[in-house]
């Protein structure tokens, strides 16, 4: 990368905050600032532009129309492929769009990209409200709502995508427009789900909340790994079998983390979210009452938690200074074959902090529903692949494993991906398999009805 010499500062009319370009001293901070994952994709473009409000938006497409960039963006960086990295771009950063207002009174709230799930997640339940956050407390809503949003309870409520009534976005002829079943509908339908390959910029996003369950309840149980084909085939027939306001899932650890001993672990949590704390137990109680139990190496019994608590134990889960490569798999195969694979590839890793999150249908199943939005359910079962290491001298034996995992973990190359968490750079079709041929079919051709020239970056591939 030259140096920045004696060059003058870009100034795009209009916006507060002076232009990062490639070379200038503040450039490679802002560069790795975009990205949370440690692990920072060798990809560099020409531009950085943060903006201060939604209204300096026209003016920095504006500026890459002129110039002959192309734009992506981020809200909060948390995509593990960097998608928001593209070599020769303009990177417009929308970490500032943080404005959060909750009306409890209509149970709505209207949202900047920015805000994250902890921000969102806190003040909801001041007003006892609650909506389906991700799992993640650090994740910005504008990818998670984009890319459809797999959260807390999405198994009852669905994606969280479905709960989004209206947006605010500016199309690449820097119009402002406001999209909605009834207003721009198509454009509203490819912001459920497009994800990073959505074709316009949203600054802004109303969605229905609803009532904050009445009672919370959690139970767990780590076992040895050489326990996951009876333990974990006893969960899965029981978590299948549970009302959908049971949230199970199924977590092989590289090694035992947090209890005595060596080797590999299989972890079986259960969340309930009930009216009450009695309604909550019972429908935990058929987890709760392994049958396996004694052969645990650590146990929780049912206790009552809560929000803020659950997200406190996922966010010690992904400590921003690790390096990450994930995957993610919808597979038509069941969930008992996807186990005993996960098991075969977790007692492989070459790190022992990576693992694999088998969450048991973690998007209710809504034929309907998903007619009328982009994000597509496309599998029996469901899998996230973590590969996490520290050593940047690790980084090729981490991805090979998560990469040459996947291709065992779908040895007919017939399952899909979540767009969301999806490897983007691991295959040309990765984004492709992230929808049914019809919906990527209309996302084509809604494509080149907003964004004919070309100025969004599309999908990241390899």
């Amino acid at each position: 990368m030259s140096g920045s010499g004696n060059r003058s500062p870009i100034v795009i009319e209009g916006v507060e905050e002076e232009v990062s370009r490639r070379g200038d001293p503040d450039y490679e901070r802002k560069r790795a600032e975009a990205v949370w994952n440690g692990l920072k994709p060798e990809r560099f473009p020409e531009l950085i532009v943060r903006v201060a409000s939604a209204e300096e938006i026209p003016q920095v497409l504006a500026h890459a129309r002129e110039q002959g960039l192309r734009v992506s963006m981020r809200s909060g960086g948390h995509h593990w492929s960097g998608s928001q990295l593209r070599e020769g771009a303009l990177l417009l950063d929308l970490s500032r769009l943080q404005h959060c207002d909750v009306d409890p009174d209509s149970s709505t709230a209207v949202v900047g990209p920015a805000v994250t799930g902890r921000t969102l997640g806190a003040e909801l339940a001041r007003h006892r409200l609650a909506f389906p956050l991700g799992h993640s407390p650090a994740v910005a809503l504008g990818g998670y709502l984009l890319s459809g949003g797999l959260g807390w309870n999405s198994r009852e409520l669905g994606p969280a995508c479905s709960y989004v009534e209206e947006i605010e976005a500016v199309t690449a002829d820097g119009r402002t427009v406001r999209c909605s079943e009834n207003e721009n509908p198509d454009l509203f339908w490819a912001a459920r789900g497009a994800g990073p390959g959505f074709f316009a910029v949203a600054t802004r996003f109303k969605l229905r909340l609803l009532p904050h369950p009445g009672s919370i309840m959690s139970v767990s149980f780590t076992f040895p790994l050489s326990e996951a084909d009876p333990v974990g085939n006893w969960a899965l027939h029981t978590a299948l079998e549970r009302p959908p306001n049971i949230e199970v899932s199924l977590v092989l650890t590289a090694a035992a983390r947090g209890v005595s001993g060596p080797g590999p672990r299989l972890r079986i949590a259960a969340s309930a979210f009930a009216p009450s704390r009695q309604e909550a137990a019972d429908a935990l109680a058929p987890l709760a009452n392994c049958p396996f139990a004694s052969r645990a190496v650590d146990s929780e019994s049912p206790h009552p938690t809560t929000f803020r608590d659950l997200y406190g134990g996922r966010a010690a889960t992904w400590p921003p200074e690790q390096r990450y490569a994930v995957d993610t798999l919808w597979s038509p195969e069941p969930y008992e074959t996807q186990l005993a694979r996960s098991a075969h590839l977790i007692d492989r890793a070459p790190s022992p902090d990576s693992y694999v999150l088998v969450p048991v249908e973690p998007v209710a199943p809504d034929p309907d529903g998903l007619r009328h939005m982009a994000f597509s359910d496309l599998g029996s079962s469901y899998l996230t692949a973590f590969a996490v290491w520290d050593d940047p001298a690790d980084d090729e034996a981490n991805t090979r494993w998560l990469r040459q995992g996947m291709d065992a973990l779908d040895p007919q190359g017939i399952g899909s991906h979540y767009i969301g968490e999806a490897d983007l750079g691991a295959g040309s079709s990765r984004a492709r398999r992230s929808f049914t041929p019809a919906d990527w079919e209309q996302l084509r051709l809604l494509r080149e009805r907003w964004d004919p020239t070309g100025l969004f970056e599309g999908y990241l591939t390899p």
